[in-house]
């Protein structure tokens, strides 16, 4: 809302690239702080990694956007927590199915939601689900 009142995005679904710069540079900042200050290693050490998985994710976004690749972010984000929540139910050793099973029939649901929506093509919808899920999958190595 405040990008918006200050002119810096036309909408809230920020449809030009150029427009994603901007938020996507302060929630890399708001990552850094949080992996830096907050979630720190020695005490959290699944969510440290699990948001330095999430800036990293931002990260290629903001290149993909630098370079005229439009990526679904709402993809990015349910990937990306998807195989967090697989990883720690691997790491805790819960056995249960179910959350990620959830999870990947909730990320269905948001990919066909923004395909409905003329929000995505499917190209787009790829490209957000693998930069969601590559920087979890490698980070999910450190931790597991």
């Amino acid at each position: 809302m405040l990008l918006r009142s200050t002119g810096h995005v036309k909408s809230m679904m920020l449809p030009e690239n150029s427009q994603r710069r901007i938020p996507l540079i302060l929630q890399c900042f708001l990552y850094i702080l949080l992996v830096k200050r907050s979630i720190v290693i020695m005490r959290y050490p699944e969510l440290h990694f699990f948001f330095l998985g999430a800036l990293f994710s931002t990260i290629l976004a903001l290149v993909c956007s630098l370079f005229k690749i439009k990526a679904s972010l709402h993809m990015v984000a349910i990937s990306g927590f998807t195989i967090f929540a697989v990883g720690l139910n691997m790491h805790l050793q819960m056995h249960n199915p179910y959350w990620g099973a959830f999870l990947i029939l909730m990320s269905g649901i948001i990919a066909s939601s923004r395909l409905e929506m003329n929000a995505h093509t499917p190209r787009e919808l790829l490209i957000g689900l693998f930069i969601g899920v590559l920087p979890q999958v490698l980070f999910l190595y450190l931790w597991l």
